[in-house]
């Protein structure tokens, strides 16, 4: 009943999502897509998860119905692939990422575009352009409270709370600090620390 329930939901918000993602051209007209990640990450409670999954499925390059964006997060750029499961936090701005399955985000996360998105023009008082890459975070990962995620994270690998990520990290590790060092390798805990406890 619960699965049908939620079934029935994702049909109702993806129904009143279909006019701003066809505004936006799925995505392709960029400061509309902007305009309604920005509004869509103000409503609150669970209609907003559910309007956000709705706007989300069909506006970024991949999105599973079944991962959940919560309140003051957005994607900056429509080119980020978004696996099952995946949960993130209040206030994460994301860049252009792919997320894999059941890997989770902590509040206040930030994922960019790489380490070169704004370079000095040849007159170096001005930004000119910069480099966007797609920054990939493996499945059954743990993002965090704060962290800042520049490079690509591994498959169940913990990032600590405000640490800074400049550099790859492989499967299976414990990285914190700025920038982000591995303090354990091998097989990480299965338990996972509580939302409750990691986002305060």
């Amino acid at each position: 009943m619960r699965k049908f329930l939620k079934a029935c939901l994702n049909t109702l918000f993806l129904v009143l999502a279909f006019v701003p993602a066809v505004l936006s051209g799925f995505g392709r007209v960029k400061p509309v897509y902007t305009f309604f990640a920005h509004a869509f990450a103000t409503a609150p409670g669970g209609i907003g998860d559910f309007l956000r999954a709705a706007y989300y499925h069909m506006t970024l390059r991949a999105f599973d119905l079944t991962s959940r964006i919560s309140f003051g997060s957005f994607f900056a750029h429509p080119e980020a692939r978004i696996g099952s499961e995946v949960y993130v936090g209040s206030y994460c701005i994301l860049g252009k990422v792919t997320i894999g399955d059941r890997t989770m985000l902590a509040s206040s996360v930030q994922i960019l575009s790489g380490q070169h998105q704004h370079e000095r023009g040849s007159s170096r008082a001005a930004f000119d352009g910069g480099q966007f890459v797609q920054v990939t975070i493996g499945t059954d990962s743990w993002i965090g409270a704060g962290a800042v995620v520049m490079a690509d994270v591994g498959s169940r690998t913990t990032i600590g709370a405000a640490s800074v990520v400049t550099r790859p990290i492989p499967d299976d590790c414990v990285a914190v600090g700025s920038p982000a060092r591995i303090i354990r390798g091998g097989q990480v805990a299965d338990e996972k620390p509580s939302l409750e406890t990691s986002s305060s």
